[in-house]
């Protein structure tokens, strides 16, 4: 998830009469670093010609280039930082990323999934590569279509018509900025699938990923739709679709100070990272399956012959990840048939593991540097077994260590609590179960497909649990005086009761307690008292019937005693309604995939309780975002 910026102000009689590029360029990187930290770049248009700096590293390494070598002060501009996805964090990954002989400089936010393919068809043009990236073969892509096919078309609209054009060919996810030397006071952009957004001016006109980009500036802006080109200039804003018919964004006033904007307007990093989770999972899925349906995990390079071998599978984590790798463990023991562990990595070596060479451990962490699971996976592989990673930061210690990554590609997660590397972490654990599934032959390619689809729906069916949340935020308000929460779930709903515990323990600082629903009669009915909040996860009535039945059951029998119920359920699932006194329903979605949607509301509720009672959510007492010492 990257940051990306663009500037047009005004000229008169040839001189500059608005801001700075440069200065508005770096200001909006600076407050959209959060979004990416690998590298960052600018470039400017000056004099028929393009200029540009980019270094590795947080923005302060760009911004000390440009001390040592500064850019002239011009009116067109655009700025980068970057999440690396596409090529290593390196300077000459770093965008922006030229094209047409150095003429036109590109930006980028997202994943070109036709990358190869188009590459292979510029490089038979004669096209050299300097980087790794897609970004840079959308860049030659466009220059190509700007300089051959269009011939150079320096008229006005000849940008915009190439971006089209270019559009026209891409796959994937991905928002575009592009300057070109031939056409000074214009900045083009694309977007499908990746946020984009214009800030209106007086004389000057911005583009960001969000208006954290340009808040300093102006307070109105435009929400661009799906699969748009916005062109704008000092004094237009223009829209058109990507077969270069007219079309209209959405204006809205931002209402929120500049001081708030690193938080891209939401009150904290952790409610902005709950919104943030549809493009999280979307992220994830993009790019890993081929246009037959079949998964391409192009970053588990472990021979499939030896994955093909594997009798037990041990999934590693601490935490949320631990959560995660329980959900995990549902779906890769129903998809590939074979026994699947959960461990609590700082427990794992010190209690004589048995391990060999058929047992694949699957280690799971945010940031990669998670002590307890980096000496674990240390461990594994002293004993010969093979390891995989599910992480979120690129480069980091775990990911280096094992014999296979697989990239959550969640973007930065700032709060210490994690929302949305949570469900990023659960679906790459579904894509590498599918995976190995596919290669052992438990499952066949229709399968794959039908999971993918239903996966790929999931963004739009958490956007809808986050537009109709008001009763719960409002329920979650009305209980900031409550010491003591309890959950219950059976199934892929167990691991979402331990979490949604968790997260209220973390950030409200409230006891709360996750059980197996099943489990209750076994002891912890007893703590059911008149007036005790208990929160029911309820699987899907349509499919494990009996199941659903027996947690309905389980809601019966703490209503019974005084309890408050408080339950997450299906759309559809009336059955319930007799028992709770609150229903919070989530779309329909297959049973082994309900995690995705059933953990937001308690996020959620948890944010808004421990908002209610004052605390800092971001950043809860005696914790930290990564915990590098056992």
């Amino acid at each position: 998830m990257c940051g990306i910026v663009g500037y047009v102000g005004r000229r008169v009689d040839g001189v500059k009469a608005g801001h700075s590029a440069l200065d508005v360029v770096l200001e909006g990187l600076r407050r959209l670093e959060y979004r990416g930290y690998d590298s960052a770049g600018v470039a400017v248009v000056w004099e028929g010609s393009i200029e540009s700096r980019k270094k590795s590293g947080k923005l302060s390494n760009l911004i000390a280039e440009l001390e040592a070598r500064p850019l002239p002060e011009t009116v067109t501009g655009i700025g980068h930082t970057r999440w690396a996805t596409h090529g290593g964090p390196t300077d000459r990954n770093a965008h922006p990323h030229l094209a047409d002989e150095g003429r036109l400089a590109v930006i980028h936010n997202g994943i070109i999934e036709n990358f190869a393919e188009l590459k292979l068809e510029l490089l038979d043009k004669g096209v050299e590569f300097l980087s790794e990236t897609d970004t840079e073969v959308a860049a030659a892509l466009l220059g190509d279509i700007f300089r051959n096919k269009l011939g150079g078309d320096t008229s006005e609209g000849g940008l915009t018509r190439a971006m089209e054009l270019a559009c026209q060919r891409l796959e994937g996810a991905f928002t575009l900025l592009a300057v070109h030397a031939d056409q000074p006071d214009v900045v083009v952009a694309a977007r499908r699938n990746s946020p984009l957004v214009v800030g209106l001016g007086e004389g000057e006109n911005f583009l960001g990923s969000d208006v954290s980009g340009f808040i300093d500036y102006t307070r109105r802006a435009v929400e661009l739709g799906q699969d748009q080109i916005v062109t704008i200039t000092a004094e237009t804003v223009e829209i058109t679709d990507f077969f270069g018919n007219p079309a209209e964004g959405k204006e809205y006033h931002v209402d929120w100070d500049p001081a708030s904007a690193e938080k891209g307007g939401f009150s904290s990093f952790m409610e902005k990272e709950i919104h943030d989770q549809p493009d999280a999972v979307a992220q994830t899925l993009l790019g890993r399956s081929d246009i037959n349906g079949k998964l391409t995990l192009d970053e588990i390079r472990i021979d499939p012959e030896l994955l093909k071998q594997v009798n037990k599978i041990i999934v590693l984590a601490c935490g949320t990840a631990a959560y995660a790798g329980t959900v995990a463990k549902y779906a890769i023991e129903n998809w590939c048939r074979i026994p699947t562990e959960v461990e609590l990595a700082h427990e794992f070596r010190y209690r004589d593991p048995i391990l060999d060479a058929n047992t694949l451990v699957v280690s799971i962490s945010q940031s990669g540097e998670t002590m307890d699971t980096l000496m674990a996976v240390r461990y594994a592989r002293e004993q010969g077994a093979k390891t995989i990673s599910i992480c979120n930061t690129n480069g980091s210690t775990i990911p280096r260590e094992s014999d296979a990554v697989l990239y959550t590609h969640a973007g930065p997660e700032i709060a210490v609590a994690s929302t949305k590397a949570f469900l990023a972490q659960i679906t790459a654990a579904y894509l590498l179960g599918m995976y190995l599934a596919q290669l052992r032959g438990n499952i066949f390619s229709g399968q794959i497909k039908d999971v993918l689809a239903d996966l790929n729906k999931i963004p739009a069916k958490i956007q809808k649990i986050l537009d109709n949340a008001g009763p719960l935020r409002e329920l979650a308000r009305s209980m900031a005086n409550e010491t003591s929460v309890l959950f219950l779930g059976r199934h892929v709903g167990y691991p979402v009761a331990l979490e949604g515990a968790l997260k209220l323990k973390e950030i409200a600082y409230i006891h709360a307690e996750g059980f197996a629903a099943g489990e209750l009669k076994h002891g912890p009915i007893a703590l059911i008292d008149e007036g005790q909040p208990v929160f029911v996860v309820v699987p899907s009535p349509r499919g494990r019937d009996s199941l659903h039945a027996k947690v309905v059951s389980n809601i019966q029998e703490v209503r019974a005693r005084g309890a408050r119920t408080l339950v997450i359920a299906e759309e559809g699932d009336e059955a319930v309604k007799a028992y709770a006194e609150h229903v919070f329903y989530v779309p329909e979605t297959p049973t082994l995939l309900m995690p995705l949607l059933t953990t937001v509301p308690l996020q959620i509720f948890a944010a808004e309780l421990a908002a209610a009672k004052g605390y800092d959510v971001d950043q809860p007492r005696n914790l930290a975002k990564s915990v590098t010492v056992e």
